[in-house]
């Protein structure tokens, strides 16, 4: 599977690395070279510097071809457009995007945007470990 990932924080590096490590071809991008550093060493896939909601560095990402496309940013606005630039300009069939904000996540959900909070899934899991 081709995967295209938007961000290259914590989440976005290990993602890029789990997957790679299963034999996918990843390309990653973020704007600034020095998050590539989050890496994994032996990571075999493209590490590519630009901005994610520009569909001229989603061209060159290999967004046209790519099987999936996840955006892992910081902002939910930016993972928001990007994922929406995915779908439906490039119309890459599996487009996954974090949201922290549960209002938003749930309102993007219910707009057909693949999405997931963090934010409530963490807070499901403090709940259970407080409860148990």
């Amino acid at each position: 599977m081709k995967v295209v990932i938007m961000g290259c924080g914590r989440v976005g590096a290990r993602l890029a690395g789990l997957l790679d490590g299963d034999g996918h071809s990843v390309t990653i991008l973020d704007t600034d070279t020095y998050s590539f550093r989050r890496l994994p060493p032996n990571f075999k896939g493209n590490a590519l510097v630009g901005n994610g909601l520009d569909q001229e560095v989603l061209k060159r990402s290999g967004i046209e071809d790519a099987d999936a496309f996840v955006a892992t940013t910081q902002g939910d606005n930016r993972n928001i457009m990007a994922s929406q630039i995915a779908k439906n300009i490039f119309n890459v069939p599996k487009v996954v995007s974090r949201i922290y904000d549960p209002l938003r996540q749930e309102l993007y959900s219910t707009m057909g945007l693949e999405t997931i909070s963090p934010t409530t899934i963490f807070a499901q899991i403090l709940r259970e470990r407080v409860e148990s």
